[in-house]
């Protein structure tokens, strides 16, 4: 028989930090960088842990330019080809420690990502991505990537629940990307009614990955800096960012002048947009899961990352964290019918 999980689960609306009181003086003196050893490739990384999401219109080669500068990783969309990669390895090399090549579990993806990381040895990440990560074909994928690959980090998803990053991470993963559903251009909810709450998978995600000394990535669900705290508070390591990263001048696709107004196209990677660009269409036997918008042209990057980052830093004085580490550590949410007034929304 159906059963119902009726344990409270929140999601990033329902909830605010509680201010506690700070030694701090200032936003400045906050260090956003975080130290990690991974799991099972061993390697280590040190950074502001915000990610592009891998989407092909935010995750490219001149986001990953611009948001390196600020220590910033991105995941590499995996619709580039190999010689596409040399190019990218070769102008920018100092970049190549904070990105990660992107595949799906096929077996040209596969191939593909072969292809990629022996023309590349620079190479250190690897994100693989599919929609749905409970599939038992998806787990055996990433044991087969770990065993050709004992040295990389892997990051795996996605996924919502705790047993699942456990087997994951018992599979060879490092980095569990944690999320269905909340994306911003993501339908998987409306066509499947299948979901999370994104801040209780975050907390219950971490929890079990933090157990076996594994990390996870907080994908989906940010609209505001404030959820990138809040994401940081539930217990992430990583975030990863879609639509808040999407119009930019480093995001892919044209300017469009529609009444007056210049717009850039952003779609989820389920969507009838991308599928028709990559696949020919949608496959008769299943719906698109993704929509396409216009947003509007915000012009560099630069500007929406230090928005990000102060508001971040701000957060921290809120409550005490001299360090972005120690921010889990000093969170109290309180539970809200209402983040703030809708007066001049």
């Amino acid at each position: 028989m159906p059963r119902v999980d009726a344990d409270l689960k929140l999601d990033f609306k329902d909830v605010l930090f509680r201010p506690k009181r700070s030694s701090l003086k200032s936003r400045s003196e906050v260090d956003l960088q975080r130290t990690f050893t991974f799991r099972n490739s061993k390697q280590n990384y040190h950074g502001i842990p915000i990610i592009a999401a891998n989407m092909d219109t935010t995750g490219t080669f001149e986001m990953a330019q611009a948001l390196s500068k600020h220590t910033l990783f991105t995941a590499v969309h995996k619709h580039y080809s190999v010689e596409d990669w040399k190019s990218f390895a070769t102008m920018n090399p100092e970049c190549l420690e904070r990105v990660a090549v992107s595949s799906g579990s096929g077996p040209a993806d596969l191939d593909k990502l072969c292809k990629i990381l022996k023309e590349v040895p620079a190479l250190r990440y690897i994100c693989l991505d599919v929609a749905n990560g409970y599939s038992e074909h998806f787990v055996e994928f990433v044991k087969t990537v770990r065993g050709m690959f004992p040295g990389h980090t892997i990051m795996a998803g996605n996924v919502v629940t705790g047993e699942m990053v456990e087997e994951l991470i018992l599979s060879g993963a490092d980095i569990i990307k944690v999320g269905i559903g909340p994306g911003s251009v993501c339908t998987t909810r409306i066509k499947t009614g299948v979901g999370y709450p994104q801040l209780s998978a975050i907390m219950e995600c971490a929890d079990s990955a933090h157990g076996l000394k594994g990390h996870i990535i907080s994908d989906g669900g940010c609209s505001c800096p404030g959820d990138v705290a809040k994401a940081f508070g539930a217990g992430a390591d990583f975030v990863m960012l879609g639509g808040m990263l999407a119009g930019h001048d480093q995001c892919a696709g044209d300017i469009i002048e529609k009444s007056g107004k210049k717009v850039k196209l952003f779609y989820g990677m389920s969507s009838d947009t991308a599928m028709k660009k990559y696949a020919g269409g949608v496959a008769e036997y299943r719906a698109s899961e993704g929509r396409t918008v216009e947003v509007p042209y915000r012009g560099d990057v630069e500007s929406t990352v230090l928005d990000i980052l102060g508001g971040l830093r701000s957060t921290c004085t809120y409550v005490g964290a001299a360090k972005l580490k120690e921010l889990s550590h000093r969170t109290t949410f309180v539970r809200v019918t209402q983040q703030c007034s809708e007066m001049f929304a």
